[in-house]
């Protein structure tokens, strides 16, 4: 048995040494690759001097460059005391548990896990998903990490702990086949979060300036010191706390309260905006001349404007301004029930941005409403069925009626000029606002529209003035 123990302590030893062997070479290896990543800029810029852009194209095939991405470099440290340590076995069997802690945390921070050498883990925000909120993702899977390897030493004689750089900039991600996620990661700023990872004490975050100014408005953080940067002489670095006191709740579930929560909701609709424009853009039908990125992007105007005028709390005018950017989001698939597709896509992207599963189906309520015919059951749901048809008090609502008829005329769903003005004035004199915004604003000029379509019954002529 004690010949056992002597063999497992020269073992653990061994370890230690090749640990700090790995950390030597990986020191040396980020310098190397300084170097490479240089030569390499320099190469690409002589493969386009002498117009040899197909070669250029074929080395980045496989690469994709992000614009904003936060990476968290973290450090395992305990592997010099595990070689004097009576039960070096169990903590190594509890490194495994930093490991699978780390990955749940990631998970739950939608941050992708990069292969790095030797047993430390680069994680980073903003790669499955490009976004602006994925510096205070990084922040917040940091102080997770740290809050979860507090519990786990304080629940055992627990001789591992991390430290934590976090950096946010441009990089670029190598892919291998056709995998949606990257297999490397390169770039100076890579190199930045290493540094700023072990530079940083056990049990600290350290975060670089460019991260700071994008979390300052959430976070308690001080300046710490200094680290040396490549072409830039010495960068501060400051130690991350916690959540700011008036943004903090008392639950550990859910650190975060109502106002760090719509200060957040408020970046997820930014980021959230530009993805579904983009999308209606590039995907709807070329000949949906109503229901087309324009009418989506005065609905959701309009939710906005009508959810202030009624008192709404900003974090349901959100809601309404998301449910707007979805609501015919569904016509990329079909034209009839188009609602329930666009719900089927609110489910499918909202996730994708960190959106919980509560908003998510209340958004998707919201949408349903614009469905007709509907009798509102709330406010939010009278809003966004006023702003879905503000057109028919509004000034402009000739060319944006003629367009409607155009769109449906294409369809087969409408015959004579007559007949859709017969339609129109049916619906005109069948419609309700619900909200006193709507009501106030639009109610006497879609009485007019009214008046000027019985003019043209029987001319066969489409309203033009």
């Amino acid at each position: 048995m004690a010949e056992s123990n002597v063999n497992t302590l020269e073992q653990l030893k061994e370890l230690s040494k090749r640990n700090e062997s790995l950390s030597e070479s990986l020191a040396w290896l980020l310098h190397k690759y300084e170097n490479i990543n240089t030569h390499n800029e320099q190469y690409q810029a002589l493969l386009k001097e002498f117009g040899m852009e197909d070669e250029l194209r074929k080395a980045q095939k496989d690469v994709k460059r992000y614009k904003m991405a936060s990476m968290l470099y973290i450090v395992i440290y305990g592997f010099q005391e595990l070689a004097n340590c009576p039960n070096a076995q169990e903590q190594l069997d509890k490194l495994d548990e930093i490991f699978f802690v780390i990955g749940d945390i990631a998970s739950k921070y939608k941050l992708q896990k990069i292969p790095t050498i030797g047993d430390n883990i680069l994680l980073a925000g903003g790669i499955k998903t490009e976004n602006k909120t994925n510096p205070i993702d990084a922040a917040m899977a940091a102080l997770d990490i740290m809050f979860r390897m507090r519990d786990l030493k304080d629940n055992s004689d627990f001789v591992w702990e991390v430290g934590i750089g976090i950096h946010t900039g441009p990089i670029i991600g190598r892919f291998v086949s056709n995998k949606t996620t990257p297999y490397t990661l390169s770039g100076n700023n890579v190199l930045t979060a290493a540094r700023l990872g072990y530079s940083s004490k056990r049990g600290h975050v350290s975060v670089s300036p460019m991260t700071y100014e994008l979390v300052k408005e959430f976070f308690s953080m001080e300046k710490s010191g200094e680290i040396p940067v490549k072409y830039s002489g010495t960068m501060d670095v400051y130690d991350l706390f916690s959540i700011l006191p008036s943004l903090r709740s008392d639950d550990p579930e859910k650190p975060w309260n109502e106002k760090f929560d719509l200060n957040y909701s408020r970046m997820q609709f930014m980021d959230i905006q530009e993805y579904m424009l983009d999308m209606l853009e590039a995907r709807l039908p070329q000949n949906l001349y109503y229901h087309n990125v324009k009418h989506t992007i005065d609905v959701t105007t309009e939710v906005e404007l009508m959810g202030w005028a009624e008192g709404v709390p900003e974090s349901d005018i959100l809601l309404l301004k998301v449910a707007g950017l979805f609501h015919d989001s569904g016509h990329i698939i079909q034209y009839k029930g188009h609602e329930e597709k666009s719900c089927e896509f609110a489910q499918e992207i909202l996730p994708k941005f960190n959106y919980p599963q509560e908003k998510i189906d209340k958004i998707k309520s919201i949408i349903m409403a614009t469905q007709l015919p509907h009798t509102p059951t709330n406010i939010l749901e009278a809003i966004i069925q006023d702003a879905d048809l503000d057109y028919l008090g509004r000034s402009d609502f000739i060319p944006v009626s003629n367009n409607l008829y155009r769109e449906l005329k294409e369809r087969n769903m409408i015959g004579t000029i007559d007949q859709w003005n017969e339609m129109q004035i049916k619906f005109i004199e069948g419609h309700q606002y619900y909200t006193n915004t709507a009501r106030s604003l639009r109610e006497v000029n879609k009485q007019i529209q009214i008046e000027r379509i019985k003019e043209l019954l029987g001319k066969g002529e489409l309203i033009d003035r």
